[in-house]
């Protein structure tokens, strides 16, 4: 099976900033890559690269097996690449489901009925049908966090792109978030996730790459690439315990 992204010496600096460097590595179709780092590693910034959103200044990105280096942010997720923000930033003053319409009219291309059954459907997967007429607005951060999936979603992707999605949630609300996510990868959606909480990027991915100063540190297996020494003492500290990780 042919890879669905391969990147290839993948580069970007802001002035002397290095925010990636000679970045190289590939995702099989259907699984899900975790990325770890510490803050400033440059994680984001390959998300953004991948996505569209930044422009890079060295390397080449290949989707499904086409050259997209040069491709829009916009062209992009017509091809079947979505993502979602740390941080949500939902119309505020429209419905759940309005939300979620936006998605799949602009980011999918896919209005009308058939625009109304994929925003349907990507409410169901995340698990908000009962919030559908809900102000965004009047939305806890759980379901902030679900409505920022159910945007990408709705784009119709074959790649999602997430960006610290658990970030902020309490351990009650990150079982739901990580069955849903697991959901999406064995449905067939290649999933790269970005987060801080290890522990549930763990119950979730297949393989595991750690990025340090815009550089890959480790890739592999995950739990061989957690307790590589190098990423304990770059990333985690020397107080790391593994067991945190894998509970």
């Amino acid at each position: 099976m042919s890879p669905i992204l391969e990147v290839e010496g993948l580069s970007k600096r802001f002035g002397k900033v290095v925010t990636a460097e000679d970045v190289s590595f590939s995702v099989e179709r259907g699984t899900a890559l975790g990325i770890v780092g510490p803050n400033g590693a440059g994680k984001s910034t390959l998300l953004s690269l991948i996505g569209g959103v930044l422009p890079p200044d060295a390397g080449v990105i290949r989707y499904d097996g086409k050259d997209i280096t040069k491709a829009s942010a916009g062209a992009r997720s017509t091809m079947g690449i979505a993502r979602s923000f740390q941080i949500p930033r939902p119309f505020v003053d429209m419905t759940v489901f309005e939300n979620v319409y936006v998605g799949a009219s602009f980011g999918g291309r896919t209005t009308g009925q058939a625009g109304y059954d994929q925003a349907a459907e990507a409410l169901e997967i995340a698990g908000l049908t009962h919030l559908a007429n809900v102000p965004a607005g009047q939305l806890r951060l759980l379901d902030r966090k679900r409505l920022e999936l159910a945007r990408a979603l709705a784009t119709g992707p074959q790649l999602i792109l997430l960006d610290e999605i658990a970030g902020g949630l309490t351990e009650k609300e990150l079982p739901p978030l990580i069955e849903m996510i697991r959901g999406l990868r064995d449905s067939g959606v290649t999933v790269i996730w970005i987060e801080h909480i290890v522990h549930a990027l763990l119950a979730v991915v297949d393989d595991l790459m750690c990025l340090a100063f815009g550089r890959i540190l480790a890739h592999g297996d995950p739990q061989t690439v957690m307790r590589s020494p190098e990423v304990i003492e770059v990333y985690l500290g020397s107080t790391f315990d593994m067991g945190e990780a894998a509970s």
